[in-house]
Formats: structure tokens, sequence, C-alpha cells
């Protein structure tokens, strides 16, 4: 194997050529701004903070214009779809954050039982106050798509449990409050005292300077695909997998089926991975499933076999933008994509991002843990 894999990447997958040519990523439409706005606003009456972060880039999910103001509250940092990020190194980032001193907790807003484990450190940790006011408020931040409606979701659920005599109210609502001009509407948690728990809006920041920020953001799905290009957050990807050499470890995860051993379906369908995505109503058959990995399998010997005979230097950006540009062609096939389709590239990258997004290429974390004891 040649040295390109072993060394690391000087210069930042984000900086070379055919990543950074789209220039700066910034999405911020007008409902972000006058968010931004009432979140500060709200934050000044929070007893404590559920700062939502994406697990695989616990650093690059933060919103940087809000950290000084959530930096100087009572903060739990919830890195949730932990589902989806790999576990050999988030225990990493967990001792990271607690050298920081600061809380942090691995979730997954889907279980209960994992978000019941978050409540119980957020209720640990207003002990404190709990003696000095009769109503506490929990505020929910983050960016949008780390999973705040679904930790919202868990909690109204636990809410309704602990509180079943207002099983029928489908909200609680706190308000008018001090220095807030509308009613803040959340779930209650506790009572005596009554702890609430406020939802807000998804916002990032005006401007994101550092492009391979935004392609992480981009990649997790905290930007619309459109704003950046579905082309782009699949080549940035694919130069992560390679300088990773992660399609090599392939081979180890799937040895009976990269030799050529196929499972097949009992009926022919037109299955969309899209379908993966959590929310669909209908379930996917068994039939779906044998397709679904069988067309795992495939992208994964293909990615396999382009690295591993790959001659070039995945340190150099022309090189790695050649192997790319062959690897945009084997997927086509592995996708099963019609040579000929007008949309061929868009749709190969709309179908490998949906693996990635849904963890069927694995589980990764995109951000390296810093060596400073900064929280950003």
């Amino acid at each position: 194997m040649r040295s390109g894999l072993k060394g690391i990447v000087k210069k930042g997958i984000g900086e070379m050529g055919f990543n950074a040519g789209g220039g700066a990523i910034n999405w911020f439409p007008g409902h972000m701004a006058a968010a931004t706005r009432a979140i500060r606003d709200r934050l000044k009456l929070a007893d404590l903070v559920i700062e939502v972060r994406d697990s695989r880039i616990p650093l690059s999910s933060a919103n940087e214009d809000l950290q000084p103001q959530l930096a100087a509250k009572r903060r739990v940092i919830a890195l949730n779809k932990k589902d989806l990020a790999n576990p050999n190194v988030m225990h990493k980032w967990i001792r990271y954050f607690d050298s920081c001193k600061q809380d942090c907790i691995p979730i997954s807003a889907h279980s209960k039982s994992s978000v019941q484990k978050l409540l119980e450190v957020v209720e640990f940790k207003l002990k404190e106050v709990i003696s000095r006011e009769p109503t506490l408020l929990v505020m929910v931040v983050g960016v949008p798509n780390v999973g705040k409606s679904a930790l919202i979701n868990s909690i109204h659920q636990i809410a309704l449990s602990r509180f079943a005599v207002q099983g029928k109210k489908k909200r609680a609502t706190v308000g008018p409050l001090p220095g807030v001009t509308q009613d803040i509407a959340g779930y209650k948690i506790a009572h005596k005292p009554s702890i609430y728990v406020l939802d807000t809006p998804g916002v990032l920041v005006p401007s994101i300077p550092d492009i391979e920020t935004g392609l992480k953001l981009s990649l997790a799905g905290s930007v619309k695909d459109s704003v950046v290009g579905e082309e782009r957050i699949a080549r940035y990807l694919l130069a992560v997998l390679n300088t990773r050499g992660t399609p090599l470890h392939w081979k180890h995860w799937n040895n009976r089926k990269m030799d050529g051993i196929r499972y097949e379906s009992e009926e022919k369908h037109k299955y969309d991975p899209k379908d993966l995505r959590p929310n669909r109503r209908k379930p996917p058959s068994v039939s779906d499933v044998v397709y679904v990995e069988n067309l795992v399998t495939e992208v994964q010997c293909a990615m396999y076999k382009t690295l591993a005979e790959f001659n070039g230097n995945v340190e150099d950006e022309n090189d790695l933008e050649n192997l790319i540009e062959q690897q945009f062609e084997v997927l086509q096939k592995a996708l099963k994509i019609p040579h000929k389709a007008s949309e061929a590239r868009l749709m190969v990258s709309k179908k490998f991002l949906t693996l990635f997004r849904t963890g069927k290429l694995g589980c990764f974390i995109l951000d390296d843990v810093p060596e400073t004891n900064t929280v950003s």
C-alpha cells in the first residue's frame, strides 16, 4: 500500500480546490435572524441550557455566536445521534469535555431511556437552585437537524407518563414571563419545584467562515443540500473516506460478501434508499432490507477496490480529485443508476449521502479531538 494513506493530509480537505471551489457556505434565512434574537432574550431567563450537538461533529455543530451566553449558563451538552458516531472515538470526546469541566452526555433522542438519563443529569444540576425558585426553566438549543425535535418529542412522552392527568394537553404553557413579549410553550418534567423544558428553533451563524466546518454541517444535514449542492457534499465525503483509508477497512467488515456471496431478495422492487430515513410511515419489508444490504455491499466493494488499486497519493490534491472522479463512475454502477441518466452524478450523490446519513456505511466522527482545554 502506498505511503499516501499512512500520512496526515497537510492541507485541510475543505481547502482543496475541488471542495473550496464553491466558496464559503452560508445559510441564514430571515427566520433564523429573528429566532436568534428571541433565543438570546430567553437565555436570560433560563436556569439551565441543554445544547444539542451532533455526535459526529461535536465542535462543528456548535453555534459559535451563542457560545459566550451558553458558557455563562448551567449547561449540559447532549451529543445526539450517538448510534451514528464511532464509539471508539466518542469516549475520547467525553474525556475531552470532562477535562474542560463541561457536562456532556451522548444520547439517542429516539430512545426514551437515553433521554431519561439526560433528564436525570439536568435535574441533578438544578438541585442547587431548587430551594430558591418555585419555577425553573430549561432551554433546548442547537443548530438545525441535530435532533432537537426528536428530543423534545421524547421529553414530551416522558412528561406525559409523569403527569398522566395532563395527558390530554399537548403542551404546558409558561408565561407571560418578565422580559418576554409572548408566552413561552414547553413541557413540564417535574413538580415542586416545577421544571419546564422550552423548545427553540435551530439556528446557524450568519456566516460560516471556515469552509470545512460548513461542509461538515452540510454533510450532517444542518445546512440544506440545495444551498451547497449534493455533488459538492458527496465529493467532500469521498475525500474524507479516502484520506482516512476507511474503504480499506470495509474488506474486514464484509469479508463474506466481499468474496462474492450475495443474498437474493424474493421479489423485484424499486426501493428508494431515502426510505431509510427516520419517520417514514412504511417500514421496509424483508425484501427491502436484503436489497439495501446488497446495495451497501456493492458500494463498499466498489470503494474498496478503487482505493486498494489506486497508485496515486491521497495527500496530493490532483491525485485525490482523480480518484474521486473514478469513484463517482463506479458508484453509479453500484447504486444501479442508468448509465445515460441525465442527472446521474446528482443521483449518485443523493443516494450515497443517504447511505452515509443513515449509518449504512458505518459510524463516524468527523471532528478531531482538540488538544487544548477550551470548549467551543
